[in-house]
């Protein structure tokens, strides 16, 4: 699995990847939303609304009510994205994520398997337009530091894409993402749509961090292939 961090330096390269499209971004563009007309940044995503124990519990409140709602009404998409918003929300605070690692712990990447459903849920009632702010946080939901579904990842990225003003911010991450989640075709045309979308001044240097990143992408994906090969032979 490209994103199965288990092995020896596959964490590092990954954390390099993110870091180097945060450090191309200039930090605000893509942590924080600025141009990109998000409803919050990465870094807003994954940290929450904050981590007290009132704040914890008041989410706790929402996601009870949200679920004996869904329970009654199942094909209540409002509910069940509401409930995914909630349950994130809920889990990303107190012990359920880790500030020092910028991460998800045991217990809260457990707890992310329940926004996992709730957002599966919804996805499977059709809504006309899913709702690009909670499809912000599910990017997160199914990164690496989360479930780790880089496929899931992605879709949610192109709701978010696809729900705003062309922005280069937004197709490089998107284009980031699709590489990570061995999606070159995918990735490729959104580097394309994100150099073109960007100011002439910093396309070159746009480029070559793309490059980069599908580069080390596939490095990546070649060297999970090569770990995995020990493995199923010591099974049988």
């Amino acid at each position: 699995m490209l994103f199965d961090l288990r092995g020896r330096g596959r964490r590092r390269l990954v954390q390099g990847i993110y870091l180097a499209l945060a450090i191309l971004m200039g930090g605000g563009l893509v942590l924080f939303g600025i141009g990109g007309n998000t409803a919050g940044g990465l870094l807003d995503a994954v940290k929450g609304n904050g981590s007290g124990g009132g704040t914890n519990n008041t989410f706790e409140k929402r996601v009870a009510q949200l679920q004996k709602r869904v329970q009654v009404s199942p094909r209540d998409a409002a509910a069940w994205v509401a409930l995914a918003r909630a349950r994130y929300q809920e889990t990303s605070t107190g012990d359920n994520y880790d500030q020092t690692t910028s991460s998800f712990t045991p217990k809260g990447k457990q707890k992310l398997r329940g926004v996992e459903t709730a957002w599966d849920h919804y996805l499977a009632l059709n809504p006309p337009k899913p709702n690009p702010d909670v499809a912000n946080l599910m990017v997160q939901a199914f990164g690496p530091s989360g479930l780790n579904h880089p496929d899931k990842a992605v879709a949610a990225m192109e709701i978010v894409v696809d729900s705003r003003p062309p922005s280069y911010a937004l197709y490089a991450q998107l284009s980031q993402l699709a590489y990570l989640a061995s999606q070159t075709r995918k990735g490729d045309l959104s580097a394309k749509k994100a150099v073109a979308l960007a100011p002439k001044d910093q396309r070159a240097q746009l480029k070559q961090q793309l490059d980069q990143i599908k580069t080390q992408a596939a490095a990546q994906g070649v060297q999970g292939a090569a770990g995995a090969t020990p493995q199923v032979s010591t099974t049988g």
